[in-house]
């Protein structure tokens, strides 16, 4: 499979897209500038500033509206990202920064982090409860990238980009903490490094491959089943979107590219594969 360039160049560090189905709109960031990124059908975007240096994951909220993770914490916004509240603070350190998350099936918000320097184990994995409360649950992360779960919600699916695999992590929803941990796939480094991911109906894992230009696709047991080629070295993430989730939406970065030499680089690219997605939960605080 070939993805399809969808969009000219609309961001610098395009990360996280995110179909919200109560819209039927993909949302995007463009995390370095602080942005969140709305497409309409038409192909157009509107541009939000969320944030005055990073914007790192967007999710809905099942009371209205959106949750952020922005530098060292959290944001909520309206609709139309028009009013922004102030949520709680993760972490202290100026040296670390949000890079991306998503919701466990009890509706919490789970957001990991990194170095600014990409510093080794300078990270963690953080929790945002119903009640805005933060725990931590891993450290010693280095870039945290690329969390789903399992539809059970039994098992979370986690890459901590530069050791090169897709961990899965036994997870108590009730509870809201992960049980064991095991490699559930390990992406060969003539392929890239794993970074954003999305999951489909089959259990398939499909992740990013920064620094490899493609994306890959992982079967339910862990085996390499599929690989999508892209003009763009850095490709960040991927997300299924679409009326019947059909659509695999693919973000790309101009970071780390010299100047010109990709012109699609930050552009934002679409392939449809043979399976469909799942919805993904919202956060319920």
């Amino acid at each position: 499979m070939k993805a399809e360039q969808i969009s000219d160049v609309c961001t610098f560090h395009g990360e996280g897209p995110y179909w919200d189905p109560r819209r039927g709109e993909l949302l995007l960031v463009d995390m370095t500038e602080g942005d969140v990124l709305v497409r309409h059908d038409d192909g157009s975007f509107d541009r939000h500033d969320v944030h005055p240096r990073l914007a790192g994951v967007v999710r809905g909220r099942t009371s209205g509206g959106y949750v952020i993770g922005v530098e060292r914490g959290f944001v909520f916004a309206d609709e139309s990202f028009s009013t922004l509240e102030q949520g709680p603070e993760a972490f202290g350190d100026t040296a670390v920064r949000m890079n991306d998350g998503g919701c466990d099936p009890a509706g919490r918000f789970l957001c990991g982090s990194m170095g600014w320097e990409g510093g080794f184990g300078a990270g963690a994995l953080y929790s945002l409860d119903h009640d805005h409360s933060v725990s931590t649950l891993l450290r010693g992360v280095t870039v945290s990238n690329g969390l789903h779960f399992s539809p059970d919600g039994g098992t979370a699916f986690y890459s901590d980009t530069p050791t090169g695999r897709i961990d899965a992590l036994g997870y108590d929803v009730d509870a809201g903490v992960f049980t064991d941990r095991r490699t559930f796939a390990v992406v060969e480094p003539a392929l890239g490094m794993p970074d954003g991911m999305a999951i489909d109906a089959d259990g398939g894992i499909w992740t990013a491959l920064y620094g490899g230009g493609g994306l890959a696709r992982y079967d339910a047991g862990g085996t390499l089943s599929e690989l999508v080629r892209l003009p763009v070295t850095n490709v960040t993430a991927c997300a299924f979107g679409g009326p019947d989730l059909r659509t695999l939406f693919i973000t790309t970065t101009q970071e780390n590219i010299p100047a010109g030499s990709e012109p699609a680089a930050g552009a934002l690219f679409a392939v449809e594969p043979a399976v469909a997605g799942v919805s993904l939960p919202m956060f319920e605080g």
